[in-house]
């Protein structure tokens, strides 16, 4: 790198063009910015396991007892081992999930006029498109591009959404709205809990969509599309195309998590680990980039984020009889605030509440 590379121009004429990363590509870069080159240690080793994360079928789990409790018993072996898991027959139509991807990938592939419309870091704002939430902390900008939209507690007007994906947003949100509320009365069932303790809870209030674009990457041996976190929610829906680069850290090595057409994948959240008590696993992941592409994902946050609340949430006392409380209370606001203002750095943001 040249002794006279301003790191900090060059990350702020880039935000400022508000094309974001398929605007590089799209101006033919054929090789990357340097605050994109991660260290070699980051992006290696690719996959090193030959495990694969638990599958959980949801056919007949409202009418059938016994498939329910086998259910439970399956998401509880994956929460607590992986912190990750595929689930099938969960009731979302194909053309639902398809019509989603679609819009994503068609407002990211649109005009850039549209979109510029939309970038933005003012975090008040319902709907923001942008590149890497944390540009100006991270000590490494990923390959990626995202809309962000927050649909629950307090969704944005109709208007205010792109026309891409204007159309399809409430119907899919009202699936995936109905599809936590049931995995959170599983999760509920197998720590022990009535099945509506996590509901009760409000772990279902809030809704925050994210819809990533990965454009073709010229040097993707040098980037990461995201690089290792966990999230700060309390669970985490995903339904991601067929061209894979996702895997979760299980037993100190990276483990794929191939896309299987119609499954979507489930992933515990930081908020979910703090309040049971360490009993469920928040798992640390990432995105391998790839010179094919585009990849699309689009990933489903159960969290009210920055949402104004005073409520406190601290390890559920009814798991804390075995073993001491290991967290501090926390509103979902103020988790937030601490993860957005540190950034994903390879630190949990969970370290900061243990007592």
């Amino acid at each position: 790198m040249s002794a006279t590379y301003d790191r900090a121009s060059a990350i702020k004429a880039f935000d400022e063009s508000r094309t974001g990363v398929k605007g590089l590509v799209d101006a033919g870069a054929d090789e990357l910015p340097a605050f994109f080159v991660a260290p070699p240690i980051q992006v290696e080793p690719k996959s090193t396991s030959n495990h694969q994360i638990p599958i959980v079928d949801l056919k007949d789990v409202q009418a059938d007892e016994s498939r329910r409790k086998q259910a439970v018993e399956e998401l509880m072996h994956a929460a607590t081992t992986y912190g990750f898991f595929q689930v099938v027959n969960h009731g979302i139509a194909a053309d639902v999930l398809d019509s989603m991807l679609q819009g994503v990938t068609q407002f990211h592939e649109g005009p850039i006029e549209v979109k510029k419309q939309y970038y933005t870091r003012d975090l008040r704002k319902k709907v923001r498109f942008n590149s890497n939430f944390d540009l100006y902390v991270s000590r490494v900008a990923n390959w990626r591009d995202t809309l962000s939209c927050t649909m629950a507690p307090e969704p944005p007007q109709l208007e205010e959404l792109p026309d891409a994906c204007r159309g399809i947003i409430f119907q899919f949100t009202n699936h995936i709205q109905s599809l936590g509320t049931l995995l959170l009365e599983l999760f509920s069932e197998a720590l022990g809990l009535r099945s509506d303790h996590l509901i009760q809870m409000e772990c279902d209030k809030g809704l925050y969509i994210l819809g990533h674009y990965y454009p073709p990457c010229p040097q993707p041996d040098l980037t990461l599309g995201a690089s290792k976190h966990s999230d700060p929610d309390f669970i985490t829906i995903l339904l991601q195309d067929q061209i894979g680069g996702l895997q979760v850290m299980h037993q100190n090595q990276w483990l794929d998590v191939p896309p299987s057409t119609g499954a979507l994948v489930v992933n515990i959240g930081d908020l979910l680990q703090l309040i049971t008590n360490d009993k469920f696993r928040s798992a640390e992941h990432r995105v391998l980039i790839k010179k094919v592409g585009p990849r699309t994902s689009v990933a489903c946050f159960f969290t009210t984020q920055l949402w104004p609340s005073t409520k406190l949430f601290g390890p559920i006392k009814e798991l804390s009889i075995e073993k001491p409380p290991l967290y501090r209370e926390v509103t979902v606001r103020d988790y937030h605030t601490y993860y957005y203002n540190k950034g994903i750095d390879g630190r949990s943001a969970l370290d900061n509440y243990k007592l």
